[in-house]
C-alpha cells in the first residue's frame, strides 16, 4: 500500500499502454454518448473527423481505469474531489495505442483532517505518434501512513 508520505512533488507514474478498438468505441458510445461519429461508421465518415473517435467520456474513463490498474489500486485513496482543466487535444481512433503518464504537480497534507492529505497529478494520455491526446488536472485525497 502506498500512502501519502511515499508520493514526492514531480514523481511521474508510467501507466502502461492500451490499443483501442472500434467495437469499444462504439460499445461506449452507444450506451454514453451516442453521436454518429462515434457510432456509425457512415455517419462519422461525413463528419467533420472523417471517421469514427472515441467519446471523450470514454477517454477519461479509460484514463482513470489504466490509472486504477497501474497505480491508484495500490494507494490509500480516499477518492477524488475535482477533475480540471480537462482538454480534449487529437480524436482517438480504434487502433490507436495510447499511453499515460502521472505527475505529481503538488501534495499537501489536510489541516482540518490530519489522517489525510491532498495529490495533485497532471494526467497526459499520448497515442503512439507521442502526441497528446488528453490531459487533465486530478485531485486525489490519500490517507496517511502513520494514522491509518
Amino acid at each position: 500500500m502506498r500512502y501519502f508520505e511515499d508520493i514526492r512533488d514531480g514523481d511521474t507514474i508510467d501507466c502502461g499502454r492500451h490499443t483501442i478498438s472500434g467495437e469499444e468505441i462504439k460499445v461506449f458510445a452507444t450506451q454514453y454518448d451516442p453521436q454518429p461519429f462515434h457510432t456509425d461508421e457512415a455517419g462519422a465518415a461525413k463528419s467533420v473527423y472523417q471517421g469514427v473517435v472515441a467519446s471523450g467520456f470514454h477517454t477519461l474513463s479509460l484514463c482513470n481505469r489504466m490509472a486504477y490498474d497501474a497505480f491508484l489500486r495500490d494507494l490509500a485513496s480516499m477518492g477524488s474531489t475535482a477533475l480540471d482543466e480537462v482538454r480534449w487535444i487529437q480524436p482517438v481512433r480504434p487502433g490507436d495505442v495510447l499511453s499515460l503518464r502521472l505527475q505529481v504537480m503538488q501534495k499537501t497534507p489536510s489541516r482540518s483532517k490530519p489522517d489525510r492529505g491532498v495529490v495533485r497529478f497532471r494526467y497526459e494520455l499520448n497515442n503512439a505518434r507521442r502526441e497528446q491526446v488528453c490531459t487533465m488536472t486530478v485531485t486525489e485525497v490519500v490517507g496517511r501512513r502513520e494514522l491509518a
